[in-house]
């Protein structure tokens, strides 16, 4: 009878487990996530590569690409999380945040690591902010997706509206470097007057930096952009087959080279997150809407 019992209660145990393990199968199920399926990243990266190889400059950014882990991985890998701390010169004060962005549909979700009740971000359609009115050191559209753009060279030259050209050579810091000159078809983005020149290594097709100007219409309402600046990026590091940088540098550009320095800053606790769900690029509620550019 004991020996009965006990085989009754490992039955209705073990149907527990089971039932427990299928609700959380259909939740797992049921939940959206911010990666893309296999198809979608298939096809895309298919259409980059096609688009890329049609021209020189392109294909020193395709090579670039292969040689920093691939676009396929690139997106299979989900959304990214890092940490940027961003140290400005003057008495501009600093810019730190843990964020996560989700590299497929450019959506940004930030928390500012001086005051962790304070977040920001960027749906695809809106900037937000919490609380309101939150004290920030820094416009949230211009910030949601301006640090991620910088780490993810040279992945983000796949996007469509990208144009890309040869732009010689350059030295710096005794590396020479090829340069493409980046530029954007109308109506992409915020800033479509901005340019980058990306430095691309020729011996190992590792991106080494990237010289731009800020067009911003929030910044330069009345058209313009700022001076040059050039980023150089300092070490390596391997997540889940991406090669990023560990940190960089920032100078005035001129026509000797550098100048004087601008910024300096680092990129750390990063990790891909497969399983985020999209919701988390959605704007909270309780949350408002930066309305100005």
């Amino acid at each position: 009878m004991r020996c009965f019992t006990l085989l009754m209660l490992i039955g209705i145990l073990s149907g527990c487990v089971d039932e427990s393990a299928t609700q959380a199968n259909v939740l797992e199920d049921t939940v959206e996530l911010a990666r893309p399926d296999s198809s979608s990243v298939t096809g895309r990266v298919a259409d980059a590569a096609a688009r890329l190889a049609g021209t020189e400059a392109g294909r020193i950014v395709l090579a670039a690409i292969e040689a920093h882990g691939g676009l396929e991985r690139w997106y299979w890998n989900g959304p990214l999380h890092f940490r940027y701390s961003y140290e400005r010169g003057g008495n501009e004060p600093p810019i730190d945040t843990e964020q996560i962005v989700d590299t497929w549909s450019s959506r940004a979700r930030h928390t500012l690591m001086s005051d962790t009740t304070i977040s920001f971000g960027w749906t695809g359609e809106e900037a937000w902010t919490m609380p309101d009115a939150a004290e920030l050191p820094i416009n949230a559209r211009f910030w949601s997706l301006t640090p991620y753009y910088f780490i993810a060279m040279p992945f983000v030259l796949a996007d469509p509206g990208v144009n890309l050209e040869l732009a010689g050579q350059t030295t710096v810091e005794g590396i020479s470097y090829d340069l493409v000159r980046v530029t954007f078809e109308p109506g992409t983005g915020d800033a479509p007057d901005d340019y980058y020149y990306i430095l691309i290594d020729p011996e190992t097709n590792r991106v080494g930096g990237v010289r731009y100007v800020i067009s911003y219409p929030g910044r330069f309402p009345d058209g313009g952009n700022s001076p040059e600046t050039i980023m150089l990026y300092d070490g390596e590091q391997q997540v889940e087959g991406i090669t990023l940088q560990e940190g960089f540098r920032s100078f005035r550009w001129t026509d000797e080279g550098l100048g004087e320095p601008r910024a300096q800053g680092s990129l750390a606790d990063v990790r891909f997150e497969p399983t985020a769900p999209d919701s988390l690029f959605q704007m909270p509620v309780g949350a408002s809407v930066q309305v100005e550019m």
